[in-house]
């Protein structure tokens, strides 16, 4: 994600204006009403801590369980950074130990979707499987995720790490649910040998998927990834197509920090075509196919298209943004025009370095 990430944690990117990527498996954790939820965190962490709260919007400000935020540490084996979210787990795996915990929900922050994490569990506790992976079919590079193959009774009979030649569309939606056993043996026994750890598809769901152990959960509503600038342009465009997840579900609500701004002003003469329009926006301009997260100034003469513009950005008067996303704060000039001059890359950034 280049500079939209030089400054915060991915987690902490906005999304559709109101919201955080971290937002959605927080709000389907308070929504399937699981209250022990552990945050690890390590890279720009003040970006994630300040918007976490303690908790309060997921009504995890408790006085047992509720909101833990794991550290990177010194002292001991598991000290310093992790070098991937198995090793992460590996770091950690003394806490998992004495938590005793029925099943380990182990949950990526850069993908949106909605999941009831319940539905997962009684899957997993019934197929008295190691790993329950949820699955997704997706309509882009399958090699960019986990491949997987599965037989029958929904067993994992292969599994790929970032193929080049991916067998199917079939993906790991980075959501899984473990045996808490079989997962701390596994770690103990990688931590052991001279296989490194890193990532969850690079030795550890390998060594679970070759034990015969490994089941899927297939998730057959909305996901998408959101690692790449295309692909968290692509979800807005889902979100303004009608296409993504319902944002107002009053049965499934989609929580973040509160904020405190006014409603959005749109002066006589603009012009505003299905867009996301969040408060506090100041729009002369004219926008179409576009979401505008809070503080966004569009002035008169200035056009934005299919376009993601982050917290307080200005688009000054003449200035053109097509197809691209603006980070927060910035600036377009007078008279500029936004867009992508590079074949292989369709989205646009524009974004200070260094703020």
């Amino acid at each position: 994600m280049g500079p939209l990430t030089e400054n915060r944690a991915k987690p902490a990117l906005p999304f559709a204006g109101l919201y955080r990527l971290i937002d959605f498996p927080l709000s389907n954790c308070t929504n399937s009403r699981i209250s022990d939820v552990w945050v690890l965190q390590q890279y720009q962490p003040f970006s994630i801590e300040d918007h976490l709260a303690n908790g309060r919007p997921w009504d995890l400000d408790r006085t047992s369980g509720g909101l833990l935020i794991l550290q990177p540490f010194t002292g001991g084996e598991e000290e310093g950074f992790a070098e991937g979210n198995a090793d992460a787990l590996w770091r950690h795996r003394r806490l998992i130990r004495e938590f005793d915990a029925d099943v380990v929900l182990v949950l990526s922050a850069d993908a949106i979707y909605t999941l009831d994490y319940r539905d997962v569990v009684d899957a997993h506790m019934e197929s008295d499987a190691d790993v329950t992976m949820v699955t997704s079919k997706v309509d882009e590079d399958p090699g960019r995720f986990g491949v997987v193959s599965v037989g029958a009774g929904r067993r994992v009979t292969d599994f790929a790490y970032k193929p080049d030649d991916p067998k199917s569309d079939l993906v790991t939606t980075e959501v899984f649910a473990y045996r808490p056993q079989a997962l701390l043996d596994t770690l103990d026994d990688l931590g052991e040998s001279d296989e490194p750890l890193d990532d969850f598809g690079d030795a550890l769901l390998p060594r679970l998927v070759a034990a015969g152990s490994a089941y899927e959960f297939r998730l057959e509503g909305y996901w998408r990834d959101v690692g790449t600038p295309e692909s968290y342009w692509q979800a807005h465009q889902d979100l303004v197509d009608g296409k993504g997840p319902d944002l107002d579900d009053l049965n499934w609500r989609i929580r973040t920090t509160a904020g405190h701004r006014p409603p959005a002003l749109i002066e006589a003469g603009a012009s505003v075509e299905r867009s996301l329009v969040s408060p506090a926006c100041q729009v002369a301009g004219r926008v179409s196919r576009s979401v505008l997260s809070p503080g966004v100034v569009v002035e008169a003469g200035a056009v934005v298209e299919d376009s993601v513009i982050l917290h307080g950005a200005v688009i000054r008067a003449g200035a053109r943004v097509d197809r691209a996303i603006v980070d927060s704060r910035t600036e377009v000039p007078a008279g500029a025009h936004v867009h992508s001059t590079e074949q292989d890359k369709p989205v646009a950034i524009f974004a200070r370095t260094g703020q």
